[in-house]
Order: structure tokens, then sequence, then C-alpha cells
């Protein structure tokens, strides 16, 4: 398939306070005390914008919204990844032991060690098993490390292609250099930048426009396509929406709204998230100052009002997606969606 390339209007600049919008609001005895401010875009399956939110044509980095575009690059490198570990591959996970077992499942098929991983140690994200290591008196790994399954899938794409499994992040290596290749296959779009991400990857940095244009040719991609590379991100799509527990934990937002509504969900640091519905339809959104308590919230209002989901269907998850204002412990407000 031939790819047109698209460089971002603003290349080499940053992402500023006048490009954005205000996108939620949190309020608290019905006064709102925050505003969330970004830049949302909206697409259709075959890429046309319906809505656009903000500067959306700006580069930012897509932080682990990019890890798809990365599982898919070790798939196209010959690796079978099925089910749930197609899902560890790409998951940012809570550290809970089904989500290590499942990583320590993907190195033990290729004979490479723990060590191996290059992602920095962390304690679980998942309250449980993190008070489960301490009582055995066990401390932080990179194991759990919510990346770890990308990495250990990185490192089973360099075995399997005998690359290097020392220097696997580096820029340079075979498989960032699939990866880089990837990102530009589905995304039509040169990065403009490339960083290094929390977990010691190659983040490239790209406009929301041409994340959501990769994401939803991910998302739509069909396991039987003639087109090997999209028959894997077929497969990758798959295995997200039936293992919405593998992609991030028990309780989180990406869990219950995969699990709840089957959307293609994939939330990264810093106030990203991409959403997928089942007709194609897709959000990238981008918080300016960070954070994510309002970013599934918002997605999912841009899906709804571009006719992709039900509001009502959102509505009957509200109470899972930890939106509640507390007060003495009890609710007196909530974190809503306020673009217009």
């Amino acid at each position: 398939m031939t790819t047109t390339f698209e460089l971002p209007v603003h290349a080499g600049q940053t992402f500023s306070v006048s490009d954005a919008v205000e996108l939620a609001v949190v309020e608290r005895s019905g006064f709102v005390e925050s505003r969330h401010a970004g830049s949302a875009v909206v697409l259709t399956s075959e890429g046309a914008v319906l809505r656009a939110l903000g500067d959306v044509t700006t580069p930012i980095f897509p932080r682990s919204s990019m890890k798809p575009f990365q599982a898919i690059a070790v798939m196209a490198s010959g690796v079978t990844l099925r089910g749930e570990d197609a899902a560890i591959a790409t998951a940012s996970h809570t550290g809970t032991q089904r989500h290590a077992d499942l990583v320590r499942g993907l190195l033990a098929r290729a004979g490479i060690p723990e060590t191996a991983l290059a992602c920095p140690a962390a304690w679980p994200d998942d309250s449980a098993a993190r008070d489960a290591l301490v009582r055995l008196g066990a401390g932080k790994a990179p194991i759990y490390m919510n990346c770890s399954g990308k990495h250990a899938a990185m490192l089973v794409a360099c075995q399997q292609n005998g690359w290097a499994l020392s220097g696997y992040l580096e820029p340079e290596h075979p498989l960032q250099k699939r990866i880089l290749d990837v990102v530009e296959r589905f995304t039509g779009e040169r990065p403009s930048a490339t960083g290094i991400d929390g977990c010691g990857a190659p983040v490239h940095a790209l406009s929301l426009t041409a994340l959501a244009r990769g994401i939803a040719r991910i998302a739509t991609s069909k396991s039987n396509s003639p087109f090997a590379i999209y028959r894997e991100a077929g497969f990758l799509a798959e295995a997200v929406r039936q293992n919405g527990w593998v992609v991030a934990g028990p309780g989180m937002p990406d869990t219950v709204v995969i699990d709840r509504l089957g959307l293609f969900v994939k939330t990264g640091a810093e106030g990203i998230c991409v959403a997928s519905a089942a007709n194609g339809t897709t959000v990238a959104l981008k918080m300016l100052d960070g954070s994510l308590r309002a970013t599934a919230i918002v997605a999912l209002r841009l899906l709804a009002d571009a006719g992709a989901i039900a509001h009502a269907d959102i509505d009957a998850i509200l109470p899972e997606l930890h939106l509640a204002v507390l007060g003495g412990g009890l609710p007196v407000g909530e974190i809503r969606a306020s673009f217009v």
C-alpha cells in the first residue's frame, strides 16, 4: 500500500496554552474549582476530520498510546502474538500476578532472563500485588513496571531475528528502526522529534491528527487482511477488545471502557488518550496539564457526540471511571467533560 507522508504544520514547536481549549472541569459542591485544557481530534474510520478542538497539528509525545504501533512492529518481525500475549505487549499494566506471569511467559518462550529487561524497576501499581511483595520481603523489579510486557515482546523479537538484546532501546537498533517504520506507515506522518519515554524506549512526536489516523487504521484492521502487517494489526485489535484486564488492570478506566463498551482504548502518560469505536470513529486527545483524570470521559463524550456510541451507555459506567469528587468521604461533585 502507498503511504502519503505529511509533516506537522508546527514541526519543532511545542504545545502551548494559547493552542488549547477547555475540555473538562472539576466541580465541587456546585463550584468549579479546576479546569482541564487541551486539544482533541475526532476522525472517521477513513481519516476524515469530524471535529477538532484546539490545536491538533502541533506534535506531542503519544507516550504509551504509541504501544500499539510498537506491538505491531514486533508482530511484523515474525513474532506470533495472539490473545493475552498480544494484549500484554501493548499494555500499561498494573503489575498484578497475572500480568507478571504473562510477561514471564513471553520471556520464557525465547529463553530470555528477566535481567534482560531494560525498563526501570518498579513496584506494582496494583495495591494487592504490592502488598503481597512486601509480605514476601521482595522489592520492586522491572517485571512489575507497567511497560514490561512491551519490553518483553521487544526482546523476543530481537532473539528471534538475531538482533542484539543489549541496546535494544537505542534508536539505531534494528527493532527501533522497524517500529519507526510502522509508526510512519500507519500514521502517514514522519515524527518531528524523538525522545526517551519513561520506560527508556524511544517515543516519537506526532500530531494528534496523525496519532488518531494511525489508531483508526489499527482498530479497523482485520485478521484476514490480504496485507500481512494489517493482519497483525487485526489480531492486536481483537486481543485488546477481548482482554481488557490485560491492557490496564482491574478497575482501571481503560479496562472498564474496553470490557463494558467494546472500544479500542489506550491511555498514555501526560494526559494522552486514544479511543476507537466499533465503526472506526477515533479520538485522540492531549490534556495540557498532563492529568489523566478526565481523559476517559472526554474521549467517550466526543465519540458519543459523533454518534459512535450512546451517551446512555457512558452514563451506565460513570461510577466505575473514578469521576466522583469526594467531601468527607461522600460524593459532592464530579469530573465532567465541558467542551462545547
